[in-house]
């Protein structure tokens, strides 16, 4: 890993608390790809309680169901995301990129001097 100097933002969305960010982004990207709740909690080594708890406090500042989720049993249980939940999911990703794209820009037009190695003066 480079220690050259880097601009890192993420975006975070608030009501009276945060409700939406990376961890909750990354949550929903695996329950699209795994179906399932519990599965993409496991594959995130987050326990599934707490993985209900992140989607209920998102919904709640959210204002809207993220998840449509079925209880297991003969066909098995699963979990998909709401309509909202996927245009939420596909605009959070846009938004994520174009700022990353825009702290790049200005990171390049006011600090990227700053950014060049600097070699330490000697002492006399």
């Amino acid at each position: 890993m480079s220690d050259a100097l880097h601009p890192t933002v993420t975006l975070r969305l608030y009501t009276d608390h945060k409700c939406f960010g990376p961890g909750v982004a990354m949550l929903l990207h695996r329950v699209q790809k795994l179906h399932s709740l519990r599965s993409a909690a496991m594959d995130m080594d987050m326990a599934y309680s707490k993985a209900w708890t992140i989607l209920r406090e998102a919904e709640r500042g959210l204002g809207f169901k993220l998840l449509h989720s079925t209880t297991g049993g003969r066909g098995g249980g699963g979990a998909v995301l709401t309509e909202q939940g996927e245009r939420l999911l596909a605009a959070y990703d846009l938004c994520e990129r174009e700022l990353k794209a825009e702290a790049e820009r200005l990171f390049a037009l006011h600090l990227a001097p700053f950014a060049a190695p600097v070699e330490p003066e000697e002492e006399l």
